[in-house]
Parts: structure tokens; sequence; C-alpha cells
């Protein structure tokens, strides 16, 4: 009997380590999430499966073309790419070109030329905490041209979409530059 008890305390506790683990690696270092809709496109497809880092971004700050996960409201998740950096200003003028502090981004990202510069049209300055994301599907993307979306504050950003799980076809770590 004494060897019963022990052999279920045994595998009692090792349950336990295991969920105790899961749950330390879900909330602190990384966690799969799913793209929604086709503002990554050409970068991330509708239906790919993500495994987001989440532990990196506790070491060194959020860079340029990072794609990054963030908290939209809270329930909602948006992937988007980080173009504007804390204390910089973005604007948009109306060819599409984006300029930074005054200048010309020189990036490929985009999949067209911006049709739309929306609130960006005017110059938006980023705080000391905050980030000015762009789908790289810039005219079918709901992202920080849009007052809804405004600038993202570095408190909601999750993490940074490190390697796609599924399709199995793309399989492989997400390239940011």
């Amino acid at each position: 009997m004494k060897k019963v008890l022990r052999e279920i305390l045994n595998t009692s506790l090792y349950l336990l380590g295991v969920l105790c683990l899961v749950y330390l690696v879900i909330h602190f270092v990384g966690q799969r999430t799913q793209v929604q809709g086709s503002s990554m496109e050409a970068t991330l497809s509708a239906e790919d499966n993500l495994i987001v880092d989440k532990l990196s971004y506790r070491f060194r700050d959020p860079e340029r073309y990072d794609i990054i996960v963030f908290l939209q409201t809270e329930e909602t998740f948006y992937i988007k790419r980080i173009i504007g950096l804390p204390g910089e200003t973005v604007q948009i003028d109306e060819e599409g070109n984006i300029y930074v502090d005054g200048e010309v981004l020189e990036e490929s990202y985009g999949k067209e030329v911006i049709a739309n510069p929306g609130r960006a049209y005017e110059p938006v300055e980023l705080g000391q905490d905050e980030y000015f994301v762009l789908g790289d599907n810039r005219n079918n993307s709901t992202d920080g041209r849009d007052p809804s979306v405004g600038n993202i504050r570095r408190e909601n950003i999750i993490g940074r979409a490190w390697l796609r799980i599924w399709p199995l076809n793309k399989f492989g770590f997400v390239k940011h530059r």
C-alpha cells in the first residue's frame, strides 16, 4: 500500500512540476498566436500560426522593423511592423513616402505604395515609450495611421513574432530585416 501511495505522490508531483513549467513558458517565454486577416501579406498570411518570443524584450528594447504582437483591446491582439521608435516623429506624404525625423525611410516591406497616410499625414510625435507600426499590406491594414490604433505603448507589446509553425510548408523563423 505504501508503494502505491508513494507512486501516486511522485506522479502527482511530477505532473504539478510539468504544469508549472508550462505555465512559466506560456506567460514569460513564448506563446502561440494565429494571424487573422491579410494586413501583413506577403510576410505573414492569414491563418499562419506563430510562436511569439516574449522573453527578448525583457532584456532589450524593440527595434525598427521588428514584427510585434501587441494588445489592442483586452481581447484583441494585432501583428504589425515597427516603423517609428520612441522620441521620433513619423509622417507619410501624399506620394506614400514615410519620413522618420524628416528623412525618407528606405524600406521595402510594404506590399505597395501607401494610398492613405491617415493621421500620419500630419507629423506624429512618439512619446518616450511609444512606437509607430504599419502592416506590410499597407493599403489593407488597420495600423498606426488609424486613430483607433494610434501609437503603441511599450507596455502593450506582448512580444516579437519569432517562429512560424503552420503551415508546415512555411515552417521557419520570421524574417524581420
